[in-house]
């Protein structure tokens, strides 16, 4: 794991797959995204205070995939849009992506990911939501990478974490596997007009 300071309050975790973003306020942690469910330890060992919260931008096993053990073991809040949660809570499936054709030898060529298991959601969030953290972290719906995937901005330090909604590979453009690739269009540019200086 690779830890990144982006800034005093904001450091990002890289994995080998994927990444999860940890936000400080004081000697309390808000962990945004978990990697997947072989990340736990990594990510404790990046710990540095009480973890208060976990938020999930989305279900997907690479974001969720430690989110239980976390949870459990620290005794941290989780939370996810509504659309989501069943899925987190394994009462659902989720959607598969539809792969456009350039997503295809993308999609063969990544490793398996271990299933994320099971995980409570304690609190489902919903679009303009405010969470208490980073002088508030506005909720901001982006359905199209799943129905409910979520982006979270903090307007106050112009932070925006943003999920798989948006990928940054060299250049900023629209993350891949999307269920819906025109909503997520739209998720995208409703993001760009947010005021950021951090994504």
């Amino acid at each position: 794991m690779d830890v990144i300071e982006v800034l005093p309050e904001l450091r990002v975790l890289r994995f080998a797959v994927g990444a999860a973003c940890l936000w400080r306020d004081g000697d309390e942690l808000t962990l945004i995204d978990t990697g997947t469910a072989d990340c736990a330890a990594q990510i404790e060992e990046a710990l540095d205070g009480e973890l208060r919260r976990i938020v999930l931008t989305h279900w997907h096993e690479d974001h969720t995939g430690s989110a239980a053990e976390l949870a459990a073991r620290h005794g941290a809040e989780v939370l996810a849009h509504r659309l989501e949660a069943p899925v987190i809570r394994g009462e659902a499936a989720g959607a598969p992506p539809v792969l456009e054709d350039f997503e295809v030898p993308i999609r063969a060529a990544l490793p398996p990911l271990p299933p994320a298991p099971p995980c409570r959601v304690d609190r489902e969030v919903a679009d303009g939501d405010v969470l208490d953290f980073g002088g508030g972290a506005v909720v901001v719906a982006v359905p199209g990478h799943t129905d409910g995937s979520i982006a979270l901005h903090l307007p106050g330090t112009s932070v925006l974490f943003t999920g798989d909604a948006v990928a940054n590979v060299g250049r900023t453009m629209l993350g891949v596997f999307n269920t819906d690739r025109a909503r997520a269009v739209e998720s995208l540019h409703r993001l760009a007009g947010l005021k950021v200086d951090t994504a």
